[in-house]
């Protein structure tokens, strides 16, 4: 009676009728979302080993497990007229050479054509979309394969012969039949060797490449999306625009930032400029910020200087705020040219004050209750009209 443990007999029934190489297949696919949406993991080069095969031979392998669940035998020799031929024919099916390069060759097509369909719809290209449709393009096929093989005749379904590759594996090494085997034996072994321990460090150790800092703005459109367009250029003054900053940390160790706005009327001459008159606008500071992570804050800037071409500028600081920022003393300098100009009642209260002569009292009579000063002079109505990027008054 034999004391050897069953294990296969600890899984489900149905997992249990499973092939090997399609439960193998399920495995990846659930190691891979969970070393990639894991917080542990996904910082991990797990995420690297796992995620390859993923993409490149996964997909493919279980797309055609499911075209061609029964077994194939690989061309054979056979003898006609005293010379050995090739048969080429064969009933049905594919061998294995064939599996493993068709596998490799659909996956490379079939995961873009997914990340094309998404390209169309509201998920758009991203990781979690592009996992997820992945992952079920791949189970349905397992499902598929599986059913396919189910119903052939046990000898005719595919199998993957890996105890027959082990003996043969394990006889070519430990059992050469010529000491110059025995010699490309241990070469080939000390040669794959290296080559997973050079694939193994690159990945564990990967180059941490440059060290920098992302810095941008950007405005909200009509659907809630940041985009870097269509940033506000025309001002009113006492009146609040909105503009999102951005930093990102990919300094390869935790940062604390801090970010001026103010709005500068500058001189430029000789290829230099020069601040003439300035505004602060506000400060904020981003906190620690890890390796990668991102900070966002909506600036409200309500310019209380007017004119044309006014820079509002951004800076960013590693080390705090100088008493006077500048964009020479910053780290990182972002910068619109903007037109500020007063308000339309302001422009109107201007222009009636224009128009009434000094000394002269103003007398109100009748029911409509105008002014008498006014009865005697042209009436004069100012429009704010948009010329260019500035503004101007014209009467009317």
């Amino acid at each position: 009676m034999s004391t050897e443990t069953d294990w296969s007999h600890l899984l489900p029934a149905p997992v249990r009728s499973l092939p090997a190489d399609l439960v193998a297949i399920i495995a990846v696919v659930s190691l891979t979302n969970l070393a990639v949406l894991g917080p542990v993991l996904r910082d991990t080069p797990v995420r690297v080993a796992l995620g390859l095969p993923f993409v490149l031979f996964v997909p493919g392998y279980a797309f055609i497990a499911a075209l061609f669940p029964e077994d194939g035998t690989p061309p054979s020799e056979v003898e006609r007229d005293g010379r050995l031929t090739t048969a080429l024919h064969r009933d049905r099916g594919i061998d294995g050479i064939e599996r493993v390069t068709l596998s490799f060759g659909l996956s490379i097509a079939i995961v873009p054509l997914l990340g094309l369909a998404l390209n169309f719809t509201p998920l758009g290209v991203r990781l979690v979309p592009v996992l997820g449709s992945v992952s079920a393009f791949t189970l349905l096929a397992t499902v598929v394969a599986a059913h396919r093989r189910r119903d052939l005749p046990e000898d005719e379904r595919f199998r993957v012969p890996y105890r027959a590759w082990i003996a043969n594996g394990r006889s070519e090494l430990f059992e050469p039949d010529t000491r110059g085997d025995a010699v490309l034996n241990v070469i080939l072994v000390l040669s794959v060797l290296l080559a997973v321990g050079s694939v193994g460090y690159a990945v564990a150790a990967p180059n941490e490449g440059e060290s920098f800092t992302e810095f941008y703005l950007v405005t909200e459109n009509e659907t809630g999306d940041l985009v870097a367009e269509e940033h506000p250029t025309e001002f009113t003054r006492g009146e609040s625009e909105e503009i999102v900053a951005g930093v990102v940390n990919r300094e390869h160790e935790p940062e604390e930032y801090q970010v001026a706005v103010e709005l500068h009327r500058v001189e430029l001459a000789n290829n230099s400029t020069r601040i003439l008159e300035r505004e602060a606008v506000s400060q904020h500071a981003t906190g620690e910020l890890g390796h990668n992570e991102t900070w966002l804050r909506t600036t409200n800037v309500s310019p209380t200087m007017t004119g044309e071409r006014l820079r509002l500028t951004y800076m960013l600081y590693r080390d705090g705020v100088p008493d006077r920022p500048t964009p020479e003393n910053a780290y990182r300098e972002l910068h619109l040219w903007v037109n500020v100009t007063e308000s339309e009642n302001e422009t109107t209260a201007d222009s009636d004050d224009a128009v009434r002569e000094p000394g002269r009292s103003t007398v109100r009579g009748g029911s409509a209750g105008q002014d008498a000063t006014q009865s005697r002079l042209p009436r004069v109505r100012v429009q704010v009209a948009r010329v260019g990027r500035g503004t101007a008054t014209r009467p009317l």
